[in-house]
């Protein structure tokens, strides 16, 4: 393992299933604090974790965050024939509609403890899971059955239940987009949402999931300005919002990173945007199209971790738990009743 070197303030994706000699060396000079996986970075359990490991390997730090979208449904980057299908939130959204709470919360946390043991067994920590954003009428459809509901409480009580099942597990879970993208009728991945509704309808609606999961140890912020706050700035590089509404009323001490930034709602350069999300407050950059000339911008304004993001981010890892044992083939017959029922 190479010399450990204190970690910089950003996250970076890689555009294979293995590592050039030219990712190499920058993720060797920029010492990035973590490196998140897309389809693009997986083939089979031993290539995935041969990546995983020669990422910890070139950083230097064995505990070193590797992330991954895996929700289930539409957001599942590990998946057959390797890994198995996991349902979209919607789905124990419905069960919890239908009149049983208590067992849609049951499904959800065994459902995120399941995907949790697939994640830990190629070496990944980090799940960018749960999704807290309401389902709105209004809203695009990049969220639809990714929400959880509709209404703030049973948002809340699916989305922790799904962090402690990944956290049983031992993985970390993200929340987000904080302070909530279900209302946005753009998706921000091609423009810039604009959400007008007035500041008392969002905290009483929108932001309440997040207020009611303020403890969880990592965030994402949403690439989505609300006028009533900030009418000139997204979240992620508005420092109104993130002071303000993040780590105000929402009530967030956790590592907040950004939304990936080389998404079509942010204008500028990538180091721009990149210095733009820590003036704003950001704690973490995060990038995630795996292209070596962004990735060298990004790093280039991502400063030394330090300071009260540095104690966040490691009070974060600190959170990784012992894994509770459970017989897999069992916990899996029964994951597979829940969703029968549903």
């Amino acid at each position: 393992m190479s010399q450990s070197t204190a970690p910089r303030a950003f996250i970076t994706g890689c555009a294979g299933t293995f590592f050039t000699p030219d990712e190499v060396d920058f993720l060797r000079e920029a010492a990035p604090w973590g490196l998140i996986l897309f389809r693009r970075n997986i083939e089979a359990p031993a290539q995935v974790a041969a990546l995983v490991n020669a990422f910890r390997a070139i950083v230097g730090r064995e505990d070193a965050p590797v992330l991954i979208d895996q929700e289930g449904g539409r957001v599942q980057r590990l998946g057959p024939p390797h890994w198995p299908v996991y349902p979209p939130a919607e789905v124990f959204a419905h069960r919890a509609e239908a009149g049983d709470p208590q067992a849609a919360a049951t499904a959800a946390r065994l459902g995120a403890r399941l995907m949790a043991t697939d994640l830990a067994a190629v070496g990944i920590n980090v799940d960018c899971v749960p999704c807290a954003d309401l389902r709105l009428p209004e809203g695009h459809g990049i969220i639809g059955d990714r929400a959880y509901g509709s209404t703030p409480v049973q948002v809340a009580a699916l989305a922790r239940a799904a962090a402690e099942g990944l956290m049983s597990g031992g993985v970390l879970p993200v929340l987000k987009h904080i302070p909530g993208h279900g209302r946005a009728r753009a998706d921000s991945h091609e423009s810039l949402p604009v959400v007008e509704t007035s500041r008392a309808e969002l905290e009483a609606t929108d932001f309440e999931p997040f207020r009611l999961l303020a403890d969880l140890p990592l965030g994402m912020t949403a690439h989505v300005v609300y006028t009533a706050i900030d009418p000139d700035r997204p979240a992620t590089t508005s420092k109104r919002v993130i002071d303000e509404i993040i780590r105000g009323h929402i009530g967030f001490d956790g590592a907040l990173m950004s939304d990936d930034l080389s998404m079509g709602a942010l204008a500028g350069s990538l180091a721009s945007r990149a210095e733009a999300s820590f003036a704003a407050g950001c704690d973490l950059a995060l990038h995630c199209n795996g292209r070596i000339d962004e990735m060298r911008e990004v790093a280039s304004r991502s400063p030394v971790l330090e300071g009260e993001a540095a104690r966040r981010c490691a009070a974060a890892l600190a959170r990784i738990a012992p894994v509770e044992e459970m017989v897999l083939s069992e916990a899996r017959a029964r994951f597979s009743d829940m969703i029968a029922a549903s």
